[in-house]
């Protein structure tokens, strides 16, 4: 029998991940790269092992991530997504679980653009009388 495979796409901010789910023991690769070497903050590695505690299935499947753009924290967020996604597949009963949870909502927030005349998007440069 081939091995099956669930796949999840995940987006934060600017960082996109796409996810892997396989059956074994719950081993989490980013980017070819261990776990906790890839994600140094606990905080964060927290943020990405969510989906797995809102349903329960905390070791029951191998990870496998890629994951381009952004910081830490958008990466880490983009792979929360795609996993959620990914449990998905595994088993739709696990729906109201997540989406209670907040886990299957992109979450839209992104950095405002620059505005023209101003040092930021919305900052201005220090007023001077003279």
């Amino acid at each position: 029998m081939a091995n099956t495979q669930y796949a999840g796409t995940g987006r934060r901010k600017v960082s996109v991940a796409r996810v892997r789910l396989t059956p074994g023991n719950g081993k989490i690769t980013i980017n070819n790269r261990s776990f906790e070497e890839y994600i140094p903050a606990a905080n964060l590695r927290a943020v990405v092992i969510q989906p797995f505690a809102v349903t329960s299935t905390d070791g029951t499947y191998d990870v496998n991530v890629n994951v381009v753009g952004g910081g830490f924290a958008g990466q880490a967020g983009a792979t929360r997504h795609g996993i959620a996604r990914a449990l998905l597949q595994v088993d739709p009963d696990f729906r109201p679980a997540l989406k209670s949870a907040g886990l299957l909502t992109r979450d839209s927030r992104m950095v405002e653009r620059k505005k023209p005349g101003l040092k930021k998007a919305r900052r201005a440069s220090q007023f001077s009388k003279r």
